[in-house]
């Protein structure tokens, strides 16, 4: 346990506090047991550092990964009994998922050690709900994504933004600064801002995220073969040259010489590690799981890292509307224009699209593309970017 509490005291010593995710105000720290899932490179390790230096700096917390070799021969909870027994109150657990059978001694630690507060972190991959030991009653649960754009404004530029709301930005009600120029972030942002890591080499880490998704992640999770992760990369593949698109579901089984129902599976394994979106209509009811109406890459960095110079713009202003507005709304497909949010309708496009495609709809909005300003029902696209 020693080398362990040495590794988090430097991991915590080189922890930034400056910029705080939108999560880390969202999430109920007083609960005992709390599950902190999200896509690979969103930056969970470094919110639950965070929270350890600003606020349990002199109390008894540690911090470890599961993928670390000490629990090659250590069980976790073994970890926490001996932890207890030194007097630890706060165990904070990374990468759980790759910790076999996690669920089950993570209910036993909430169990035995009622004294204990465990916080853990995980790919979305991780489904609360499908592990062995049921959690559900245990642990509150979080989801967490990406920079925001106005996160990506504060965290690489220093630029501060308020949170506005939906209906803040549909009202009109957003108030840019003085000498402010959003579009002079914005491109950079669609390329390169989603992930809170550094600008340089940025293509290669997102590449290897991706394959650490479909190759270690999915796989695990899901008891997949070899041969199955590498038809994951192929769906992906077809996907990022096609986006988004109506998918064909017996087309894309037939490519890769699987059956039908087993690219429905995977699209949604892959659609849980952060690097797809499903577009659904109302069908299953609003939070349900209705049909599939597109399928979108999660972010546009995706786009612009895995279609390289077939990344369409049409394609990517729809994929940030897509992925903003999904944190705070369900988002579903409109059958009259592209997406449906809260008996809103909303069209997407540049600067010269026109109204045409939402005459007669109520409560309609043209969303533009290389606009700064709002008026009537024609709102900057990089607005939407401002939620959270």
């Amino acid at each position: 346990m020693d080398q362990l509490q040495n590794r988090f005291n430097k991991l915590l010593l080189e922890t930034d506090t400056r910029f705080h995710r939108y999560m880390y105000d969202r999430i109920d720290w007083r609960g005992r047991m709390i599950g902190l899932t999200g896509p690979r490179g969103v930056g969970k390790t470094t919110l639950v550092l965070q929270y350890i230096k600003d606020r349990l700096a002199d109390e008894a917390a540690l911090y470890v990964t599961a993928e670390d070799f000490y629990f090659a021969n250590h069980r976790l909870l073994d970890l926490a009994d001996d932890f207890v027994k030194r007097g630890g109150k706060h165990l904070f657990i990374d990468e759980i998922h790759r910790y076999k059978d996690w669920s089950k001694e993570l209910k036993l630690m909430h169990d035995y050690h009622p004294e204990l507060q465990v916080v853990f972190t995980g790919s979305s991959v991780l489904d609360i709900n499908k592990g062995v030991a049921d959690l559900s009653r245990r642990a509150a649960m979080y989801h967490m994504q990406g920079l925001s754009f106005r996160e990506y404004l504060q965290f690489f530029h220093n630029v501060a933004l308020p949170v506005y709301t939906l209906d803040d930005i549909l009202q009109l009600k957003v108030k840019i600064p003085p000498k402010f120029h959003p579009l002079q972030f914005f491109p950079q942002y669609l390329q390169q801002g989603y992930y809170p890591f550094p600008l340089e080499n940025r293509d290669l880490h997102l590449q290897q995220i991706v394959n650490l998704a479909l190759e270690t992640d999915i796989p695990q999770y899901a008891g997949m073969n070899v041969s199955t992760g590498r038809k994951l990369k192929q769906l992906l593949a077809i996907i990022a040259k096609s986006v988004p698109f109506k998918p064909n579901i017996s087309s894309i089984a037939s490519a890769l010489n699987v059956s039908r129902n087993s690219v429905a599976d995977y699209c949604l394994l892959i659609e849980e590690a952060g690097l797809i979106a499903q577009l659904r209509d109302d069908t299953g009811g609003i939070r349900g799981l209705g049909k599939v109406d597109k399928i979108y890459l999660d972010n546009p960095n995706l786009i612009y890292t895995l279609a390289n110079d077939q990344a369409e713009i049409g394609n990517v202003r729809e994929t940030f509307f897509f992925n903003q507005m999904r944190v705070g709304h369900d988002v579903i497909t409109s059958s009259a224009s592209d997406f449906w949010i809260n008996d809103y309708t909303f069209e997407i496009g540049g600067r010269k699209k026109g109204k045409k495609q939402i005459e007669g709809i109520p409560n309609a909005f043209v969303v533009k593309d290389d606009i700064e300003f709002a008026t009537g029902n024609t709102i900057p696209l990089w607005q939407f970017g401002l939620g959270y």
